[in-house]
């Protein structure tokens, strides 16, 4: 018995191949990830700018109280970068609905904006050229 692994009777630490209980498990999330195809982490981060995107434009629930432009701005630029980068790599069939939410949030943010932008100089449009209607 004097190879066995010797128990601490410390709460907060385990064996040193477990977590610490309530801690996430990095190896088995590094194995999880790895299984993910790029195509949908690259369609899962989009679908989240988008969501948030929409929320800061107030489109959500309750939405005047979320909008701020500001926000919608950076999150709709984002987008497009990734939208247009992806494109390629993602094929048509992703990449398609991935741009015309695109479009959707800069209709709609230049819906939303008081002083509208002008063509070409909105959120993601130095990715995408001017959107129009």
């Amino acid at each position: 018995m004097s190879d066995a692994t010797p128990i601490s009777n410390d709460s907060t630490t385990g064996p040193a191949d477990a977590p610490a209980e309530g801690a996430p498990d990095f190896d088995a999330l590094t194995r999880d990830i790895a299984d993910v195809p790029a195509v949908e982490v690259i369609t899962t981060v989009a679908v989240h700018l988008m969501s948030a995107a929409a929320v800061s434009l107030g489109l959500a629930e309750d939405g005047e109280r979320h909008k701020d432009l500001d926000e919608a701005r950076k999150l709709i630029t984002a987008l497009a970068g990734l939208v247009t980068a992806s494109a390629t790599e993602v094929s048509n069939f992703h990449a398609g609905p991935l741009r015309d939410g695109l479009k959707s949030l800069q209709l709609a943010f230049r819906e939303a904006s008081v002083v509208p932008d002008e063509p070409g100089q909105g959120p993601g449009e130095k990715f995408t050229g001017p959107v129009f209607a």
